[in-house]
């Protein structure tokens, strides 16, 4: 990735609260604690999902700056939405923890040398080492992915109220 692409990505992933918001301005609270189908997730818990996946990024990110090498820590997402009881947690808290954490991952991306960039980590999940194009991809495209899912849940939860 040139630095024309990187900081494309960079601008993309600073959009991403602001999409997330728009795209919420169109789903009813009301729809918000609808679940599809046993197991499924609601918007709610989408948001709760958010907030801990954006702190997860924050924290990684941070840590490939200053620990290079190092070792970042995965997390099951499933295991986390039952354990931390999703579904009763506050979903105004859950976005303004994840519109801080994305401020200010936004704010540091902006201020990062090229040589940074160049830096990895070793996450879990990857059979190579992880980089910050790997970061940035994932955290980029995060957004629009669970939008996509939250119109999903809204369309199904309209669809039933017929």
């Amino acid at each position: 990735m040139n630095q024309d692409e990187r900081n494309a990505r960079i601008e993309e992933y600073g959009r991403g609260f602001d999409e997330l918001t728009a795209a919420l301005a169109g789903i009813p609270r009301e729809a918000w604690e609808f679940v599809p189908a046993p197991g499924d997730w609601s918007v709610h818990d989408v948001l709760v999902h958010m907030a801990d996946s954006e702190t997860m990024g924050a924290l990684r990110l941070r840590k490939m700056i200053a620990e290079p090498g190092s070792t970042l820590m995965p997390y099951a997402e499933a295991k986390w939405a039952e354990a931390l009881s999703y579904r009763n947690q506050n979903v105004d808290d859950a976005l303004q923890t994840f519109r801080l954490a994305r401020q200010t991952t936004y704010r540091l991306l902006k201020t990062l040398t090229d040589e940074v960039f160049k830096q990895s980590a070793v996450h879990p999940e990857y059979d190579r080492p992880y980089t910050f194009e790997d970061w940035l991809k994932s955290y980029a495209e995060h957004v629009p992915a669970h939008i996509g899912q939250m119109k999903t849940i809204h369309k199904t939860w309209k669809e039933r109220r017929k």
